[in-house]
């Protein structure tokens, strides 16, 4: 796609674009009366106009039936969460019996370690990104405590090689092959929250299940936002946050993702009366027996208003389509990244480096971009001007247009200020 650096193309892409309409469904936060451009997505999503109607019809039920709520009415709580399953499977790429919502990302991620991390004789190692996000690395520390190894030793980080930004497929595939004796999990981010980079999912599986190593993913940049094919790929099992580009609320409920060849197997896992088996559930029988698919692996009641804001927000993305939104993201991260680099021309210099990849396929809606100086002066300025993306020190500044609710005017209005904000800071020779 050929792009222009001018308001006028911006305005006329927004007109053409088969998705514009869905902004209207969404909260935009305004200032003085004014619509700020929001461009933080990949940090909490916006609010749909229509969580306050899914949540209300929820207050109303519990008004109406009380306790007979979870069985009674024309849909009991009990089963709340399966019509959510069959949203998520399409954006998953998984089977609905395969993923479920329930806790909170990092309960998550403890859990389903508990079930896939079995370190056994010399196989007791884990592969994960270098740099990755903090929740997966005091996670993955902890529980390789927690099973009396040694953190330093027991963990293996993979770093992007000196003077490069982001990690090279191949050099995750050399160490799993140089480690194969000793890797019993690979557990890797989808997307790196850092950089933007999606790491290559399919490939990283299948070169871990070569040398018999169990492969998970922490998709809390990737889920909504690029296209994943847990089930075909055969990933273990992966967790996500909902907060992020699925705009379930903030600290909305997680989701799991469990490969369906692992239902049958006596695997280890911390139960909860939630994960028993639904037609013997409410006999209070001892002894553990888990419902069939990922549902098996849920522990503490479903938190019902919690699931009604992720469903409004599924309800808009069924309505989207998500190949539609994600064609629609690849032009207007497309757009952000022409633009940026009219900024650097303009200044006559990198002044800002953007490290995300340039692939489509690497990447999803979000661009990090190094500021070569100034970079926070130039973030709170933007700020100020109602322009809002995320700082990450020491000297990043990432920003998410995302399909759903960001235009091509969201993206110009961007660079726009970039530039006049940088040139007023950047010294004159």
């Amino acid at each position: 796609m050929q792009f222009t650096n001018t308001l006028a193309f911006a305005q006329q892409q927004d007109q053409e674009d088969e998705l514009q309409h869905f902004r209207n469904e969404f909260l935009i936060p305004k200032h003085e009366g004014k619509e700020i451009t929001y461009l933080c997505g990949n940090s909490l999503g916006l609010q749909p106009k229509n969580t306050r109607q899914f949540i209300n019809e929820q207050l109303d039920y519990w008004e109406k039936y009380g306790v007979e709520g979870w069985f009674d009415g024309e849909q009991p709580w009990l089963a709340y969460h399966h019509e959510i399953s069959d949203l998520l499977a399409p954006i998953l790429g998984a089977k609905p019996i395969e993923v479920t919502c329930m806790n909170n990302l990092t309960i998550n991620l403890h859990l389903l370690m508990v079930s896939f991390y079995q370190p056994k004789g010399k196989k007791y190692k884990i592969l994960m990104e270098g740099g990755a996000f903090p929740s997966d690395q005091y996670a993955i520390e902890s529980q390789v405590k927690f099973r009396g190894y040694n953190a330093d030793d027991a963990i293996i980080e993979v770093f992007p090689r000196a003077g490069e930004e982001t990690l090279r497929t191949e050099d995750i595939l050399e160490k799993i092959n140089k480690h194969k004796k000793e890797l019993a999990l690979i557990l890797f981010g989808g997307i790196n929250y850092y950089t933007g980079q999606v790491f290559d999912m399919k490939t990283i599986t299948k070169a871990g299940h070569d040398i018999g190593a169990l492969v998970g993913f922490d998709l809390a940049h990737a889920a909504g936002n690029v296209p994943v094919q847990l089930h075909n790929w055969e990933v273990d099992f992966a967790c996500w946050c909902s907060y992020k580009y699925m705009n379930s609320s903030p600290g909305g409920i997680s989701g799991i993702f469990v490969h369906e060849k692992h239902f049958e197997a006596d695997l280890p896992r911390f139960a909860g009366w939630w994960g028993y088996q639904l037609d013997k559930r409410f006999k209070m029988d001892k002894g553990f027996v888990p419902e069939k698919g990922a549902e098996g692996w849920q522990v503490s009641t479903s938190p019902i208003l919690m699931m009604a804001a992720h469903k409004a927000s599924l309800k808009v993305f069924e309505k989207a389509g998500f190949a539609n939104m994600r064609a629609k993201s690849i032009r207007l991260t497309g757009f952000l990244e022409f633009l940026i680099q009219q900024v650097n021309e303009a200044l006559g210099e990198e002044f800002f480096k953007i490290i995300t990849p340039k692939n489509p396929e690497e990447r999803g809606c979000q661009l990090s971009l190094i500021c070569k100086q100034d970079g926070k002066l130039i973030f709170d300025a933007l700020v100020k001007q109602q322009i809002i993306g995320d700082w990450r020190e020491p000297n990043v500044i990432r920003v998410s247009p995302v399909p759903l609710y960001n235009t091509f005017k969201d993206v110009f209005a961007f660079a726009d200020a970039l530039l006049e904000i940088s040139l007023k800071l950047k010294p004159t020779n």
